[in-house]
C-alpha cells in the first residue's frame, strides 16, 4: 500500500493533470474559464474573491519554501528549527485561515444567493468539497501533525520534503515519507487528488492567470455627460455608415 500510495499516485495524478489540461484546452477553450457570477452578487464577492486567491497564493509560497527549500540550506543559512518553525506555524495557519474564511464565504454565498446557486453545476459541488478538504487536511497537519502518536516530535522537512523532491528525479523516496504522521499522509493524498480533478473544473483557469494585467497600459475612462459632439468640435465622428445614404429619407 505504501508504495501505491507514495510510489505510484503521485505519477498517476500528475498524469491525468498533464494530459487532462491539453485535452481540455485542445477541446473545451470556449470553458476554460471561471463561469464569473459577479453580474448576479458583487457585495460579498467582493470580500470572499480577494481573501480566498491572495490566501491560496501564500500557501503555495508557503509549501514551496517547506518542500523545495532543504532543510540544510536553512541551517546553512543559521535559521534554526525553532524560528522555522515559528514562521511555518504563524505564517501557515493565517493563510490558511484566511483562505478557509475566503473559500466558507464563497460557498455560503453559492449556497444563498438564488441566482448564484442556480448558476452553480454538480462539478462545482464537487470541486468545492475536494478543494475544501485539501485546506482544511493541510491547517490540521499544521496544527496536529508536529508530533507522532508515540509523542516524538515529527519534522515534516526530514520526511514530507525529501519525498517530494524525490519524485522529481523519479526515484519516490516512499520509507521517507511513510514516516510522516497521519495528518501529512490524508493532507498528501487529498492534494493528490484535487490536482487529479483540476483539469476537469473551473479551477484549470489558474494555469491562464491574466498576469499580464501587471504591464499592460493604463486605461482611461471619461463620462459622456458633458462631453462636446461631433458637430461641435468640427471633428469627424469615428465611422460612417455602409450601404445606407447618410441623409434624412423623406416620406
Amino acid at each position: 500500500m505504501n508504495t501505491f500510495l507514495w510510489g505510484m499516485l503521485p505519477y498517476g495524478c500528475l498524469t491525468v493533470l498533464v494530459l487532462g489540461t491539453i485535452y481540455r484546452y485542445r477541446n473545451d477553450q470556449f470553458g476554460w474559464t471561471t463561469r464569473s457570477s459577479q453580474l448576479y452578487e458583487s457585495t460579498l464577492l467582493k470580500i470572499a474573491s480577494p481573501l480566498f486567491h491572495f490566501g491560496i497564493i501564500f500557501v503555495f509560497f508557503g509549501h514551496v519554501m517547506g518542500l523545495v527549500i532543504p532543510k540544510s540550506w536553512t541551517d546553512a543559512v543559521g535559521i534554526s528549527q525553532h524560528a522555522y518553525h515559528l514562521v511555518a506555524m504563524v505564517g501557515g495557519l493565517a493563510a490558511g485561515v484566511a483562505t478557509l474564511i475566503g473559500l466558507a464565504m464563497l460557498v455560503y454565498r453559492r449556497r444563498t444567493n438564488r441566482s448564484v446557486f442556480n448558476a452553480t453545476t454538480t462539478n462545482d459541488k464537487i470541486m468545492y468539497v475536494f478543494l475544501a478538504s485539501a485546506i482544511v487536511l493541510g491547517t490540521c497537519a499544521t496544527l496536529f501533525g508536529a508530533h507522532a502518536p508515540d509523542g516524538t516530535e515529527h519534522n515534516y522537512r526530514e520526511t514530507v520534503s525529501p519525498w517530494f523532491r524525490s519524485l522529481f528525479v523519479l526515484q519516490p523516496d516512499v520509507e521517507a515519507m511513510t514516516r510522516a504522521t497521519l495528518p501529512f499522509h490524508l493532507h498528501v493524498i487529498g492534494a493528490m487528488l484535487l490536482f487529479a480533478i483540476w483539469p476537469f473544473t473551473r479551477l484549470v483557469h489558474a494555469f491562464t492567470a491574466p498576469l499580464h494585467y501587471l504591464f499592460r497600459p493604463y486605461i482611461i475612462y471619461r463620462s459622456r455627460t458633458g462631453a462636446p459632439t461631433p458637430s461641435s468640435t468640427g471633428n469627424r465622428r469615428g465611422w460612417d455608415p455602409i450601404g445606407t445614404p447618410d441623409r434624412k429619407i423623406r416620406r
